[in-house]
This record gives C-alpha cells, sequence and structure tokens, in this order.
C-alpha cells in the first residue's frame, strides 16, 4: 500500500510508468483481491502500469496481473491458473476411532460448513462448493473486465478452467501481451529515453551496541535523559526505513 500511495502521489500522470515484477503462485483470494485492488489504484491516477512476470503469476499472482496496462512475461514464465483450490483435511473418523469427542459449536445453519474434526455432511458439502463456484465467478469476471479481449470475445471461460501455460501459450490466448523478460523491458525503457528508478524496501536496524551506548549517555543527564535517548534511537530507526518495492520508470 505505501509503495502504490508514492507512485500514486509522486508519478505524473500521462507520462511516468510503474512497472511491477509479479512473482506469486497464488494463495489467499481476498489477500490477492486487495493486492490487485491496490495496483487499480496506479491506473486510476493516470499512471501507465506494466507488469512484468519472470517466473510464475498463477491464480492469485494472475489476478494482480491482470489489472495491468500491459503483461510481459518471460518465455517460460507460468502464467494462469484462473480457478480455485480449496483442501480440509477431515480427522472424524481417526478421532471416533479413538474414542475422542470433538464438538463444534455454532449459530448459523452455514456458519461452518466443512469442519476438519467433525463429520462432514453432504448439504455442508454441497455448500461449500457452491461458496467456491461463487469466488471463482468473481474472479472471472474480474479478469473479463481487466482484460477487455476475453470479455468482448467471451473466451474467459476457455481460459478460466483451472490451467496454467507457458508465457508463449498465454500470449495466444490473450493472458500475455508481450514475451519479453522485466531486465529487457527496463533495457528498451532505458533505451526510450525513459529513467529507470528502482523502489527497493530496506530496513536499517542500528547495532545493538549502538543504542547501548546511547542510552547509557544519556543516563548521566538522569531518568529524563534516559527516556530522551530511547525517543532518538526509536525515531532514528524510524526515519532510516524507506519502504519501497516496485519499480519505476519517468
Amino acid at each position: 500500500r505505501k509503495q502504490v500511495s508514492l507512485i500514486v502521489h509522486q508519478g505524473r500522470k500521462g507520462v511516468d510508468q510503474a512497472v511491477i515484477v509479479v512473482t506469486s503462485p497464488g494463495g489467499e483470494v481476498s489477500s490477492y483481491g486487495l493486492a490487485a485492488s491496490q495496483l487499480v489504484r496506479i491506473r486510476k491516477a493516470g499512471i501507465r502500469l506494466v507488469v512484468c512476470v519472470d517466473s510464475v503469476a498463477a491464480s492469485g499472482g494472475y489476478m494482480m496481473a491482470s489489472v495491468a496496462d500491459t503483461i510481459c512475461a518471460a518465455p517460460f514464465a507460468i502464467v494462469g491458473s484462473i480457478g480455485v483450490l480449496a483442501q480440509v483435511p477431515n480427522f472424524h473418523r481417526f478421532l471416533d476411532k479413538h474414542d475422542v469427542d470433538a464438538y463444534t459449536f455454532t449459530a448459523g445453519r452455514y456458519k461452518r460448513t466443512v469442519d476438519p474434526i467433525a463429520e462432514v455432511t453432504e448439504e455442508g458439502k454441497a455448500k461449500f462448493r457452491e461458496e467456491l463456484e461463487e469466488i471463482h465467478g468473481a474472479f472471472k469476471d474480474h479478469v473479463a473486465l481487466a482484460r477487455p479481449r476475453l470479455g468482448r470475445e467471451g473466451d474467459i471461460e476457455d481460459v478460466a478452467t483451472g490451467e496454467a501455460w507457458l508465457a508463449v501459450q498465454a500470449k495466444e490466448r490473450g493472458l500475455v501481451d508481450v514475451i519479453m523478460t522485466s531486465d529487457e523491458y527496463l533495457d528498451s525503457a532505458r533505451e526510450g529515453g525513459y529513467d529507470v528508478i528502482e523502489l527497493l524496501q530496506r530496513k536499517h536496524r542500528r547495532a545493538w551496541y549502538g543504542a547501548l551506548g546511547d542510552v547509557q549517555g544519556a543516563a548521566a543527564s538522569g531518568v529524563r535523559g534516559i527516556v530522551d535517548g530511547l525517543r532518538s534511537a526509536a525515531a532514528a530507526e524510524t526515519a532510516a526505513r524507506p519502504s519501497f518495492r516496485p519499480m519505476a520508470i519517468s
């Protein structure tokens, strides 16, 4: 969020580009949905968004990548996997075999449809599958909206099967725009006259003996000196933390 806010507030509308390297096989839908929404802020600010995929952008990773103006991918990068997966181990029979009682208390018919320790009913399984289909439908709508070609031509059903492809194959299916690594894209930007600025997230921590020395020095001035020394050390550490990760082109 902070990195995106920096680009949004400091970038020049219609002039700068933000280049984001996405590397992710996916994960929790709500987290990746939020990450995709953060990237949309860049486009809404009038700054061109380019996502580069050097190794993998699958499932939630592709949910993020799909919102870009342009998606570049290395030839052997893995792209796609527009689907939803849920795995829930169930220990009910094991516990029952060993005479272990497990209780789950809920309020609401569908508060817990699939439980790892309780017996799962057919109704619970059906409801759980229904919820997965709803999430999958929202995922497909998200990609179709972000990638107009897929929405217009009705190709979304052909690519939203949960399959992942090499970037060359993904390009044929409309999931990728350009076959190119992130380094190649940045090189071409430099050749085109852009200044490339890399934003990195770094945490600078002071050595423990340095902070201890500050405190000991302040102790000579009494309790208030110690408090002031601690506050100064904390403020210096906080001020030395740039929290940048994406790359911006200006």
